[in-house]
C-alpha cells in the first residue's frame, strides 16, 4: 500500500504536468499499463493512499498523470489502430482491471519488425499468435520527436536483440529515456550505459521484475536462507503459462539473455557460489489455457544446524502482466524526476530494485532505501 503526501502534487496537478510515455509493442503488458492508469485516475487527489501500488505519488506524480503519446507494433491487428481499441486487440488476453482505457488520439505505428518475432509463432492459431502488419516501419526517432515523448518503455518480446538495440539508438537520437522491460542487456551494458550518459539521458533496465512474481519471492527465500545461516545447496524455478510471451519463448535460442537474468537475480542474493549444476531458474513450458495467468514451482534445498536437511517448496500463482505494470508505474515516475534533476545514464538504485539485470546488482531493501532518499530529497526540496 502506497502512503505518499506532498505540497508538490498540488502544484503539479493545478499546471496539468504529464509524463508523456511511449511504448513498444502494445501486449498484454501494456494494456494491463494503461489500464492501471485508468483504474487509479479515480483515486481521489486528498487520498494519500491507495492499494495495488508501492507509490501512489512519487515526486508529486500519480499514475494519472502519465500520458501515452506514441505506441509502436507490428501485429496486423493493432498497427493503425487507436490505442485504447489495440489494448483489447487479440492476442491480448489479460485481466481486464479497467473495461476501456479511455478514448485516445494516438494510433499504434508500425515499428521495425527485425528478430521481433519468433519464427514458429506463424505455426499457432491467429487468436493466439502474431500476424506481421505489411506497412512499412516508421521512422521511431522521428516519431519519438514530433509526439514529445520523453520515455520510451520497451515491452518487446524476449530474444528481439536487434529491434532492441534499434529502439535504443532511436532513444539515444531523440533525447528520450529508456525503461528497458525485456532481458536483452542495454541499460546493464556498459557500453550502452556509457553511451546515454554522454547522452545526458537517464534509463533504466534491464528485464522488468513483477510486483510479487517468480523472482522477487524467490530472491527473498534464497536470501532468508543465507541470512538464517542454512548453506543454500540446490534450487530450481519452473514457470508455465499460456499468454504470447510464453509461446514465444518456446523458441528456446531466443532465452540466452533470459535465462541469464533470471538466474544472476536469484544467485546475486546467495553470498557463495552454489555451482552452476546445482541451480536451473527459467521458463517451463506454454500451456494455452492458462493466458496471462503464471504459476510458478520453486525449491530450495539446503542444510541448516549441523547440516540437518532442510527443503522448501512453493508454488505462486499470479496475473503476469497486471503483476509488472505495478513495478514499471514506479519506474516510469522515478526517470522523470532523474530527467527533471538533470540526472544521465543508467539509474542504478531503481534499476536494481525493479529489474532482474541491473548494472549494479544490490539487496531490495538497501536499493529501496536509496530509492526513498531519492524521492525525500526531492519533496523537501521542492524541485523534482
Amino acid at each position: 500500500m502506497a502512503k505518499k503526501s506532498s505540497k508538490l502534487s498540488e502544484l503539479r496537478t493545478t499546471a496539468n504536468r504529464k509524463v508523456r510515455v511511449a511504448i513498444i509493442g502494445v501486449g498484454n503488458c501494456a494494456s494491463s499499463l494503461l489500464q492501471g492508469i485508468e483504474h487509479y485516475r479515480s483515486v481521489p487527489p486528498e487520498q494519500q493512499e491507495a492499494w495495488g501500488l508501492m507509490h501512489l505519488e512519487m515526486g508529486g506524480y500519480r499514475p494519472a498523470d502519465v500520458e501515452v503519446v506514441a505506441a509502436f507494433d507490428v501485429d496486423a491487428r493493432k498497427v493503425g489502430r487507436p490505442l485504447h481499441e489495440a489494448a483489447f486487440a487479440p492476442p491480448n488476453c489479460t485481466t481486464v482491471i479497467s473495461d476501456h482505457v479511455g478514448k485516445s488520439d494516438v494510433v499504434v505505428q508500425m515499428g521495425p519488425v527485425l528478430d521481433g518475432v519468433a519464427d514458429h509463432m506463424a505455426e499457432y492459431p491467429a487468436e493466439r499468435s502474431f500476424r506481421v502488419a505489411a506497412e512499412r516501419p516508421v521512422d521511431v526517432a522521428r516519431v519519438l520527436r514530433e509526439s514529445g515523448a520523453e520515455i520510451l518503455v520497451s515491452y518487446l518480446p524476449v530474444g528481439s536483440q536487434k529491434a532492441a538495440q534499434s529502439y535504443a539508438e532511436a532513444c539515444l537520437e531523440s533525447g528520450v529515456s529508456l525503461v528497458n522491460c525485456l532481458p536483452v542487456f542495454i541499460v546493464s551494458d556498459p557500453q550502452w550505459g556509457e553511451r546515454f550518459r554522454q547522452a545526458g539521458i537517464p534509463c533504466a533496465g534491464d528485464d522488468i521484475k513483477s510486483q510479487v512474481g517468480a523472482t522477487i519471492v524467490h530472491r527473498q527465500l534464497v536470501r532468508l536462507f543465507a541470512d538464517r545461516g542454512v548453506k543454500v545447496e540446490r534450487t530450481y524455478q519452473l514457470n508455465t503459462g499460456g499468454n504470447t510471451d510464453f509461446l514465444n519463448m518456446l523458441a528456446r535460442e531466443r532465452l540466452q539473455s533470459q535465462k541469464v537474468s533470471k538466474t544472476e537475480a536469484v544467485t546475486s542474493q546467495i553470498p557463495y557460489d552454489i555451482g552452476a549444476d546445482n541451480v536451473h531458474i527459467g521458463p517451463s513450458d506454454y500451456v494455452p489455457f492458462q493466458n496471462d495467468n503464471k504459476v510458478c514451482f520453486l525449491r530450495i534445498e539446503g542444510r541448516g544446524f549441523g547440516g540437518a536437511p532442510i527443503e522448501l517448496e512453493a508454488r505462486l500463482s499470479v496475473q503476469d502482466s497486471p503483476n509488472s505494470a505495478g513495478i514499471v508505474i514506479d519506474v516510469i515516475r522515478y526517470v522523470k524526476i532523474a530527467r527533471e534533476r538533470g540526472l544521465a545514464g543508467p539509474l542504478l538504485p531503481i534499476s536494481a530494485y525493479t529489474m532482474k539485470h541491473p548494472p549494479v546488482q544490490m539487496r531490495d531493501v538497501d536499493a529501496a532505501r536509496q530509492i526513498e532518499a531519492f524521492l525525500g530529497a526531492a519533496a523537501e526540496s521542492g524541485e523534482p
